[in-house]
């Protein structure tokens, strides 16, 4: 029961602890001591690196670690055009700590340009790997949720939800613009399915004037309305996300209350779906996969800690998964990313790659 295409049996969500000379090079640029071009050299020596290390442990895959971002999605949603990051007096709440005070705003009308340095992030990928280059971007319903009250210049669009038809078309050309840079695996990174599940963050949001009652709706339009015409030999799955910043999180409760609709009728290929701990529930919303050839990569290894799993307890939970999927249309990863933001999850690197081992190592025992 191998697998020759994108999910991989054992797979990553993307994101990789920041090396030190990365944080070093970068903490030098931020003050001016060494230019653009010079940060670049590092982020492509260190990069190389962890491109290296994915393939050492065995992976069919790798990312660039997302070493060229400071956020996980600010960093794209700011280069779109239309688009602006700016300065909020106030972060996004995690569990005891708060992120920096940075958000995003719609400042005219949205489009994605070839240009968009992200297209030449993933050409350095693809030709420094020999295995399936990943690249990870953020959603765009993520990018909706994340928009505060009198964020959209009402110049272009009326409100936050006039948005959604330019927001599809700028994520059709965003994925055109992957696929003839070369990229035949991409990811959707989005938190805004997981806070859907959380009646704390529907009430947070209904406080910034979203319209919680229809935004499964509405972020199911707008994705499979970005999924139009994708083409065929492109594998585009997407990451549901409960936050990872420092080991903390957002949002608590299992996929019940989105799984018809996220696992039924998105268009995806596939869903990473974190399973590391309580907070996300049980398996049992995995009986609206469909039957055929739709993939759910179990995040039984968590990002947020560095202790290392029992191999025999993530087998039993694969096993406990197959009671509402088919085990072939399962794969395995870490819950998360290791890094989602600069900071870094509390771990150590060399923790970081032994779970990756691990994932490869189970993978290989599960399904031969």
């Amino acid at each position: 029961m191998t697998r020759t295409k994108p999910p991989f049996r054992a797979d990553v969500v993307g994101s990789i602890l920041r090396t030190a000379p990365l944080k070093e090079a970068r903490a030098k640029h931020e003050k001016g001591e060494i230019s653009a071009a010079q940060l670049k050299e590092v982020e492509d020596r260190e990069i190389e690196k962890i491109i290296r290390k994915q393939e050492e442990a065995g992976l069919k895959v790798a990312t660039d670690g997302e070493f060229r971002r400071s956020w996980w999605h600010f960093d794209f949603y700011g280069l779109l055009d239309g688009m602006e990051r700016y300065t909020l007096d106030h972060g996004i709440q995690f569990h005891g700590v708060q992120s920096r005070m940075e958000s995003i705003r719609v400042k005219g009308k949205l489009g994605f340009s070839t240009t968009h340095p992200m297209i030449e992030h993933f050409k350095f990928l693809k030709s420094h790997t020999h295995v399936t280059p990943k690249m990870c971007i953020p959603s765009p319903a993520t990018l909706h949720f994340r928009l505060e009250p009198n964020s959209v210049d009402t110049k272009f669009y009326a409100d936050r939800d006039a948005i959604f038809d330019d927001l599809a078309k700028t994520y059709r050309q965003a994925i055109h613009g992957f696929y003839d840079a070369g990229c035949r695996y991409l990811q959707f990174d989005d938190t805004a399915w997981a806070y859907l599940c959380s009646q704390a963050e529907l009430k947070k949001a209904r406080e910034r004037g979203l319209n919680a009652d229809r935004l499964q709706q509405d972020y199911a339009r707008v994705i499979n309305s970005a999924l139009e015409g994708k083409p065929a030999d492109m594998v585009i799955t997407t990451h549901v996300c409960r936050g990872n910043f420092r080991s903390t999180w957002i949002s608590e409760g299992g996929y019940e209350p989105v799984a018809e609709t996220l696992l039924g009728q998105l268009n995806y290929d596939g869903y990473f779906l974190e399973y590391d701990s309580a907070r996300a529930g049980g398996f049992e919303p995995l009986r609206f996969l469909p039957k055929g050839n739709k993939i759910v990569v179990l995040g039984l290894i968590t990002t947020k800690s560095g202790a290392l799993e029992k191999k025999d307890d993530v087998k039993r939970r694969i096993d406990e998964a197959t009671k509402y999927a088919s085990l072939d249309q399962l794969c395995l990863s870490p819950q998360c990313g290791f890094a989602s933001t600069e900071e870094g999850n509390v771990l150590a690197e060399e923790e970081q790659w032994a779970k990756l081992r691990m994932v490869v190592d189970i993978a290989g025992e599960v399904w031969g």
